[in-house]
Formats: C-alpha cells, sequence, structure tokens
C-alpha cells in the first residue's frame, strides 16, 4: 500500500530538460484516453478500460503535417516539420497509465514521462527553443498556438497513449 501511495504522489516524472534556449509558454492539455492496442499483457488489468480509439489510429505518417492524433502502444518514431525545423518525437514507453517520449528538433532535445491515472505531457516546440510540463490533464484537447507545434503524450489505463501533434 505505500509503494503504491509513493506512486500515485510521484504522478509525473517529466524532466522538463530543454538543450536549446527556452520559450516558455502555456498550452491547454488533453485527455483523451486510448484505444485498446489488442495485444494481451501481464501487466494489462481486468479493471483496465478500454480506451476509444485515435482520430488517425496508428498511422504515423499522418503526423507529417504537424497535426495528428495516434495511439501508441510500443516504442516508436514520428517525424514532422516544426519552427524549429525537422522534428521527431520518439515514444520511448507506453504501458498501463505510463507514457515516456524526447523531442528532437534541429537545435535541441526535450524528455517527458508520466506515470498515473490521467496523467501526461506537453512539449510547445518554437523556432527558439521549446517548453515541458508534465501532470494531470483532465479534458481539454491540446490547441495551436501561433508559430509553434505542440505535442501531446497521454497515459492510458490500457497500456496504450494517445499522441498528439498540433500546429496552427
Amino acid at each position: 500500500m505505500a509503494a503504491m501511495a509513493a506512486l500515485t504522489a510521484i504522478g509525473c516524472a517529466g524532466s522538463g530538460q530543454d538543450d536549446g534556449p527556452s520559450a516558455r509558454g502555456d498550452a491547454s492539455a488533453e485527455s483523451h484516453p486510448a484505444r485498446p492496442s489488442g495485444n494481451s499483457s501481464a501487466d494489462h488489468t481486468a479493471s483496465a478500460k478500454p480506451s476509444p480509439s485515435a482520430a488517425d489510429g496508428r498511422d504515423i505518417d499522418a503526423c507529417a503535417d504537424s497535426n495528428c492524433e495516434i495511439a501508441v502502444s510500443d516504442p516508436v518514431v514520428v517525424r514532422f516539420k516544426s519552427p524549429a525545423g525537422k522534428a521527431t518525437v520518439s515514444v520511448t514507453e507506453a504501458g498501463p497509465n505510463k507514457v515516456a517520449y524526447s523531442v528532437t528538433y534541429d537545435s535541441g532535445q526535450s524528455k517527458g514521462g508520466a506515470s498515473g491515472p490521467g496523467q501526461g505531457c506537453i512539449t510547445v516546440l518554437r523556432s527558439n527553443g521549446s517548453s515541458n510540463s508534465c501532470g494531470g490533464l483532465g479534458d481539454a484537447r491540446p490547441s495551436a498556438q501561433p508559430g509553434a507545434v505542440v505535442i501531446q503524450a497521454a497515459a492510458g489505463e490500457d497500456g496504450t497513449a494517445i499522441l498528439h501533434i498540433v500546429s496552427d
């Protein structure tokens, strides 16, 4: 029970690291549960709720235009355009109520990770750097910001994370 309380208290493991200059901006967060992966795993519990599907399913290529919503249950690399040049999001972990990723762009890198029900991270890329925030996401969807690409990774109960990439 103490271990469970400690995990709940931690909630977010986002590093907020940024190797490039920083441009802090607020991003609206979204919690959009993920679609079931169809994979059975010992990590999945019988009580994990199946999640609705992502708008673009599992089509990584849908993100090339910097606007997509995809379901991710395994490590993937997603390439897209950003104000900071070519960029990639590498989802390094997706598990029940857990997600971790890194964003790499021409002038730097940002990392995020979160664990716990309703947790996730948002990274905002601008031409002069990035900002990162992790924690509870609520029900809002990420919204476009002028001159930026907003990336949100939301952990799903069933082990499938939802990755949103939004640009103006």
